[in-house]
């Protein structure tokens, strides 16, 4: 059995497909403040391609998993930013769709089934502009990622209670 993390944070995408790098680039930008300031050691800060699979094996057993995503939204403003929290096991909040094949959601139903979602599971949608083939965010979703980063920051922060050994 693994040991439980307490936190994941994953950014999920693809950093050649522009703004669907936008996951990517927050966990980029939080591992660059890690470096200057003291994070819990029980934080983990991966980046995925939205695999469900990967995606479940990622926030397994943790406490706190946060998701930060590209999304498509009709009609849409680049760069504006969902937050979607679990409760009851299903997504609350705006409905956007992901970039991927197989979005968010699907991954979240399986891991409902299969009785690996995490206790808390926080999710950034961005709404992208570009999802061409290259690197680089649009301006406003680039003008998003500190912003983000920031975000996050604060949801590690929050305190919650202390994990007992079963899950419910």
């Amino acid at each position: 059995m693994r040991a439980c993390r307490r936190i994941a944070v994953v950014g999920v995408g693809n950093e050649f497909r522009r703004d669907d790098g936008v996951g990517w680039a927050v966990v980029a930008r939080l591992r660059e403040r890690a470096t200057r300031r003291s994070w819990p050691p029980d934080v983990v800060l991966a980046t995925c391609d939205g695999d469900p699979a990967r995606l479940i094996g990622l926030w397994e057993g943790v406490e706190l998993a946060v998701v930060v995503d590209a999304a498509h939204a009709h009609p849409g403003t680049p760069g504006r930013v969902h937050r979607l929290e679990l409760r009851e096991a299903g997504l609350s909040g705006a409905t956007t769709t992901s970039s991927h094949g197989l979005g968010l959601g699907e991954a979240v139903e399986l891991a409902r089934v299969l009785g690996l979602l995490p206790r808390e599971l926080v999710v950034y949608a961005v709404e992208g502009a570009d999802s061409d083939f290259g690197t680089g965010l649009s301006p406003a979703v680039a003008a998003a990622v500190e912003p983000l980063a920031e975000a996050v920051e604060s949801d590690i922060a929050r305190p919650r209670p202390a994990m007992s050994g079963s899950r419910p």
